[in-house]
């Protein structure tokens, strides 16, 4: 089992200690000592006021973000949460990841996600209901040009002829490509590109407004993983080299005064258990000093208990 956490500006209005570069650097540079595996940021770069106000977040620029957390680290993965790939040209994200993942030396994770926000995807001229159309070809576009040199694709809202792109990533054969969402459609995603899973917990009021599949429970996600390695065997795959992702929801939220680590240690293991691989973990946003003294003593007291 590896951990992961997503810098934590949770809320808006953000607390300005977290987006400074020192701070970045401090929080990513103390998830590393304390055996945190990865570190990312999460993908909004036109969330609108009245999103925000209802309980929405901030963000900064994942793949900017993301580079300056590399440079101050060694052995931490850069995992966003998530990058919403119909928001770009998917040549431009392949471009961006692959000079991440040669920079940080091959520690770079593209997780990405179809969307969900409609006026978001208005402000960045994308067609909202074409994002899952723009999303499969984008997963094959940056699988091919990561690999491929003189490579062509026709699609319908990419095209492309004999596109020769270096330096390629140094991740072999490319970086893994993690895909977001509770739904089918996702699993289905990730058995034919995909090198792991991300749900994430929803009940039915959040799954509704993320457009997604409702996900509460362990044994709903334990349905869901047997239903993936159904169909990754289905495409001739081994399950076991799949990455699943998810928040342990048994223990309390670190940082927090009901946090017990025994439970949240039970809780690990259950998720252990139905083929969890990687926990997301909350990690306070209230001030930089909490931020980094949870991260310590979950790195303590969970981490070194594994």
């Amino acid at each position: 089992m590896r951990f992961a956490i997503t810098h934590p500006m949770h809320s808006h209005p953000y607390h300005p200690e977290l987006v400074s570069g020192a701070a970045i650097a401090e929080v990513a540079a103390a998830a590393e000592r304390a055996g945190f595996g990865g570190f990312g940021f999460t993908d909004h770069p036109a969330p609108t006021q009245r999103w925000l106000d209802a309980g929405g977040h901030d963000a900064l620029d994942p793949f900017v973000a993301m580079g300056f957390a590399a440079a101050h680290t060694t052995t931490l993965r850069l995992i966003p949460n998530i990058v919403v790939l119909p928001y770009r040209n998917p040549f431009i994200v392949a471009k961006a990841g692959a000079t991440l993942d040669l920079l940080s030396g091959g520690r770079f994770t593209l997780a990405v996600g179809v969307g969900y926000l409609k006026r978001e995807f208005a402000a960045v001229g994308v067609d909202f209901d074409e994002r899952a159309e723009l999303f499969e070809e984008a997963l094959q576009v940056i699988r091919g040009i990561w690999t491929t040199d003189g490579m062509s694709f026709e699609g319908r809202h990419f095209s492309a002829a004999g596109i020769t792109a270096h330096p390629r990533p140094v991740s072999t054969p490319h970086p893994p490509i993690w895909v977001g969402g509770n739904t089918s459609a996702a699993r289905e995603r990730v058995a034919s590109y995909g090198q792991g899973w991300c749900p994430f917990r929803a009940p039915a009021g959040l799954a509704q407004t993320a457009r997604t599949a409702a996900l509460e429970s362990t044994g709903q996600l334990r349905a869901g993983i047997v239903d993936l390695h159904r169909r990754l065997e289905a495409a001739g795959r081994d399950p076991a080299g799949i990455d699943i992702t998810f928040t342990n929801g048994t223990g309390g939220s670190p940082g927090g005064d009901d946090f017990n680590a025994d439970e949240f240690l039970t809780g690990v293991a259950e998720l252990v258990d139905i083929g969890v691989s990687w926990i997301q973990v909350t990690v306070p946003g209230d001030h930089l000093a909490h931020t980094l003294e949870t991260i310590e003593n979950f790195g303590a007291d969970v981490i070194a208990a594994m």
